[in-house]
């Protein structure tokens, strides 16, 4: 069996200080038109008991890839180990694939008239070794290895807690996981 990429974000732990998209932006030089990975912040709870619920985001490698499917000339696809990219060498501009993308995880950069993208950091994994963004967080908020490694750490970590994906009701097959959201929503109830 090959494996599969995948990541767990525990927003438990998660403080909001976009480390994970510093550290993702000069690893991958993104241009300045947007990340690969970025936090999110929303309030929940009902006062006086208000918090602030972080949630990293990027683009989650799913199984079912709209992406894919809107682009006419093949640039965007997915290898063998489930990871979603885009050749930039193909990417003739479009962007298509952008508005198929229900997670807004592409970027149009306008200058190059290309889409980028997270490809969990291919090159780095090509090394043996981890995501930027999974390296670079404080604390140890993301987790990254095989889905189909049931002694993987992500394996563990999915087998161990409840989690969810973002987007549930597209279906698609998402393989970023995420530990603690569902509780901290809970807390406007």
């Amino acid at each position: 069996m090959s494996r599969k990429w995948g990541m767990v974000i525990d927003v438990r732990k998660c403080v909001g200080c976009h480390a994970c998209s510093a550290a993702c932006r000069i690893e991958n030089n993104v241009t300045k038109e947007g990340n690969r990975s970025w936090v999110i912040e929303e309030e929940v709870g009902i006062y006086p008991e208000v918090h602030t619920l972080k949630v990293p985001q990027l683009c989650n490698h799913c199984d079912e890839t709209p992406c894919v499917s809107a682009c006419p000339v093949g640039a965007t696809a997915k290898n063998e180990e489930g990871i979603v990219f885009v050749d930039r060498e193909k990417c003739i501009g479009c962007f298509a694939c952008i508005g198929a993308c229900p997670y807004g995880a592409r970027i149009k950069e306008e200058e190059a008239k290309k889409v980028d993208k997270c490809d969990f950091c291919a090159h780095r994994l090509q090394h043996g070794l981890l995501p930027a963004c999974v390296t670079t967080c404080p604390t140890q908020a993301r987790f990254f290895g095989d889905l189909n490694d049931s002694n993987s750490l992500v394996s563990k970590l999915l087998k161990e807690n409840k989690y969810e994906v973002l987007l549930p009701e597209k279906k698609l097959g998402a393989n970023v996981y995420y530990i603690g959201v569902n509780e901290y929503r809970s807390l406007n109830k």
